[in-house]
């Protein structure tokens, strides 16, 4: 590798030399490497192969994990949930242990109690995780997808970011098909309160119970607003709203 010292900043592959730009300026390096046709095609990369697949599936999984729930999502995640989720689903796919080497599935590692904790309690932005938001224990019925928050004091309960002057809570209840990718998402009405030191019970029920043979996952989102001349704004686009994976079955 060697520094770019020119006027003319190039980036891109010029005969056998790669233009760059990096974190010490523009950077320039040789091309090299295995070819991808011997990796997909010689004997000696075979654990190359495999470990190729089984990490492609498991990004595919937290992609349709993320898309079942973008509604939920969008304004309450980090700039890395893609990687960590897929670590997460790492994880999980390690634990078949009836598939062989490169087909192992994130939906047969589900099939365990154990290895479901892998994902419970997943915070989906993790600079906003659910434990320091909510500072108040809640229940959970996994046959409706009920959650209740008891005697909850929002300026108490809450770590509240500055600005915010209310807090809005939703859940929701999932059936997610990792094989088949089918699923159905159930939503409860969000209930919205300002924050002061009023103490009130949060009820939370989606609209229904979702259909489905795959598993179940419950999530839980605390969102915050600014009141600005009687309307209510997303506090920084969401960077301090917390959702949590909170049950998986």
């Amino acid at each position: 590798m060697a520094k770019l010292r020119s006027l003319i900043k190039i980036e891109g592959t010029l005969d056998d030399l790669t233009f760059y730009k990096g974190k010490e300026g523009y950077l320039v390096r040789t091309k090299g490497g295995v070819s991808a046709n011997r990796i997909k095609n010689d004997p000696a990369f075979a654990r190359t192969r495999e470990n190729g697949s089984e990490f492609g599936h498991c990004a595919t999984s937290g992609k349709i994990l993320r898309r079942a729930i973008i509604n939920l999502l969008a304004d309450a995640k980090d700039n890395r949930i893609t990687p960590r989720l897929t670590q997460a689903m790492s994880k999980v796919k390690n634990s078949d242990i009836t598939s062989v080497r490169g087909q192992r599935q994130v939906a047969i590692g589900l099939a365990t109690p154990e290895v479901r904790a892998c994902l419970k309690s997943f915070d989906f932005n993790s600079n906003a995780q659910l434990s320091t938001v909510l500072r108040s224990d809640f229940t959970l019925d996994t046959t409706t997808g009920e959650v209740s928050i008891v005697d909850l004091t929002p300026n108490h309960d809450l770590g509240v970011p500055g600005g915010a002057t209310h807090v809005s809570f939703n859940v929701g209840f999932l059936n997610l098909d990792f094989s088949s990718g089918d699923k159905e998402l159930q939503v409860s009405p969000i209930i919205n309160l300002p924050i002061n030191g009023i103490t009130a019970t949060v009820t939370l029920i989606p609209e229904a119970v979702p259909s489905g043979t795959g598993n179940q996952l419950y999530f839980l989102k605390v969102a915050f607003f600014q009141e600005v001349n009687g309307i209510q704004y997303a506090l920084n686009n969401g960077a301090f709203n917390a959702l949590q994976l909170i049950e998986v079955l």
